[in-house]
């Protein structure tokens, strides 16, 4: 299964969200961004668990920090982050490739741990931070985008027992995390057209046959049945731009 992920993200490497042109509405109020804000000043170690591009990191973490490690499983990645940091300019920001379920940083070494939208263990998380410092998730939950799942019958984590989001929270409460807090994330997100949303969900693994709970196969889809897709937009356009209904999850707990 890792080198699935690896192929597939790998095969991501060199393109941005913003391309999409993507404008969201917040339902939740909940900004993971705000929160490590109000946790850490200059100085502050922190590290971002699957930092991809590094586009995050360079544009929505406080600059004040002292040290910034962002790391990813795929080495793709990590060259188009670098390439990013260069252009940026950052001196308190480094990149490198590394297996979240393998960590290889030093022990209580971290006062915040930052995880977007990857696979995480809990404990080893635990072991590399500080007393007292934070973790923070932003996960996809298995509802995600469920009726363009309906529609396409499939999608990832569509047919898992459980939410990824309680699975994540009852790993981080049993690694010994303290002040634990899951909160479900409401986000509506509006594509321009049918081509930028067709192209978007053809990068990202929304419709892909893939479980959370560890089933060896992630098929990554390269085509989208057109009637499918057409009968998904007549559904959900609103003043001429199709909305997509994100469930997110946020976690925030203290070592």
């Amino acid at each position: 299964m890792k080198d699935k992920e690896y192929e597939y993200y790998d095969s991501i490497k060199d393109w941005s969200f913003d391309k999409f042109e993507i404008e969201s509405d917040h339902v939740t109020n909940w900004d993971m961004y705000e929160i490590l804000r109000e946790v850490t000043d200059e100085n502050s170690r922190v590290l971002d668990l699957g930092t991809g591009g590094g586009e995050k990191v360079l544009s929505s973490f406080p600059k004040y920090l002292r040290e910034v490690l962002g790391t990813d499983y795929s080495e793709g990645m990590i060259e188009t982050a670098n390439r990013n940091l260069k252009l940026s300019g950052g001196s308190n920001i480094s990149f490198r490739v590394m297996d979240n379920l393998a960590m290889d940083v030093e022990k209580e070494y971290f006062d915040v741990v930052v995880a977007r939208n990857t696979v995480t263990d809990a404990k080893q998380i635990y072991e590399v931070l500080k007393p007292g410092g934070y973790l923070l998730i932003h996960g996809v939950d298995m509802y995600d985008c469920y009726e363009l799942k309906r529609i396409f019958g499939r999608g990832q984590a569509v047919n898992d027992s459980r939410p990824i989001s309680i699975v994540d929270y009852d790993a981080v409460l049993d690694a010994g995390f303290r002040k634990a807090e899951l909160v479900p994330l409401h986000v509506r997100e509006y594509f321009k057209n049918k081509e930028l949303l067709k192209t978007f969900l053809l990068k990202v693994p929304i419709l892909d046959d893939f479980s959370e709970e560890g089933l060896e196969e992630h098929v990554h889809r390269n085509d989208l049945e057109d009637e499918k897709l057409d009968q998904y937009i007549e559904r959900n356009t609103e003043k001429g731009k199709i909305k997509l209904l994100r469930r997110y999850y946020g976690i925030v707990a203290q070592k």
